[in-house]
């Protein structure tokens, strides 16, 4: 299976590090150019941006989010979203407050795209 991780740090690098072992096709992409050569070197299929990125997810299009809560995952979910059709994946993997979870579920369930919200702390 291919999907793809946003955000590279401590969490996501190695989510997307287990997923590959794994067996998956991981596909990363991060603020920090020189996380996502490291995860490329290790094996993960580098982008860009997040134009990028999308472009290279497979169909359905599944995208795990691991970036800061408020702002940084409101933009990101929000620009992901534009590349996604009915039957995608987003899954929200940071500590949203439950409430904003709950408001992009109606946005994105209307438009047909699976929104999981799956807050994630500590260690992987």
């Amino acid at each position: 299976m291919r999907l793809g991780m946003v955000g590279l740090g401590r969490m996501g690098s190695n989510m997307a590090r287990r997923l590959m072992r794994g067996g998956h096709e991981v596909v990363v992409t991060d603020l920090s150019p020189d996380a996502v050569k490291g995860m490329a070197k290790e094996g993960a299929i580098a982008s860009s941006s997040l134009d990028d990125f999308c472009s290279k997810l497979g169909s359905p299009k599944i995208a795990w989010l691991m970036v800061p809560a408020g702002g940084p995952t409101e933009s990101t979910a929000q620009a992901i979203a534009q590349h996604m059709k009915s039957g995608d994946i987003l899954i929200d993997g940071g500590n949203s407050y439950f409430k904003d979870d709950i408001r992009r579920s109606k946005i994105f369930r209307d438009k047909g795209i699976h929104y999981v919200d799956v807050g994630t702390s500590g260690g992987v």
